[in-house]
């Protein structure tokens, strides 16, 4: 199947408006002919399965579906922030990333797909102030444990805010972490929702977190603490 072909279906699946086609094949082209591409998966054929419909599959929760404000935590090559702000025009996507030669390669994508609804953060998640509480939606994929995730996200999420996180197989060990720092972050653990967006997917899950309390004053902590001394794990 052609990258044309496996994309056209990924719009009329989704239901996307006329001309999504076209800015996310772009997308692909550049991650295909740009050296500077943070990606290891970049032939178009196979980075629309891995990237587009990956990204696109989380259209099915309400959360993603509904979010008028979202930040993509760690975008790196953009996804899935990309496909979700040309999937959901209407929506205000920040793409937040905090390696400067992934966001300038952010910028050209951003550009190349006709996002005018998305831009580049160039900042850490603990040192983008301006972002408190401003998200309807936190997505992250492939950007690390659970715990790290959660206290990444909370502080920026409104209340009755989602944290979406993309995930493989997760032990249990990962997944109770998870799980008490969300409740010390004012996150509830709402759902993990398996999906299958391309043949041949293994073990893709979504975890979602709810927003239910406020985020204490003291998250986020300074820059780099999240990762030595991660939350929800016994000393």
């Amino acid at each position: 199947m052609t990258a044309r072909t496996r994309v056209e279906r990924l719009v009329g699946l989704h239901g996307l408006e006329p001309g999504a086609t076209d800015r996310l094949l772009a997308l692909l082209e550049l991650l295909a002919r740009d050296p500077a591409a943070p990606s290891s998966v970049r032939d178009p054929e196979h980075a629309a399965e891995v990237h587009i419909a990956d990204s696109l599959s989380a259209l099915e929760l309400p959360e993603v579906a509904r979010a008028g404000s979202v930040v993509d935590l760690g975008s790196g090559a953009g996804f899935p922030g990309l496909p979700l702000a040309i999937a959901r025009p209407h929506a205000a996507v920040v793409l937040l990333e905090s390696s400067r030669r992934k966001c300038e390669f952010l910028g050209r994508a951003r550009t190349v797909a006709g996002a005018a609804n998305a831009r580049v953060v160039c900042s850490r998640a603990e040192a983008w102030a301006e972002g408190r509480e401003w998200a309807e939606l936190v997505v992250a994929r492939a950007l690390g444990e659970l715990a790290l995730v959660c206290e990444y996200a909370a502080p920026l999420l409104a209340l009755g805010g989602a944290l979406v996180a993309w995930k493989g197989s997760v032990s249990r060990v990962e997944r109770s972490a998870g799980e008490s720092a969300a409740r010390e972050l004012g996150l509830d653990p709402a759902a993990v929702v398996r999906t299958a967006p391309y043949p041949g997917s293994v073990s893709h899950h979504l975890h979602v977190y709810m927003k239910i309390a406020d985020t204490p004053a003291r998250f986020p902590r300074r820059p780099g603490a999240a990762q030595k001394r991660p939350l929800g794990r016994q000393a």
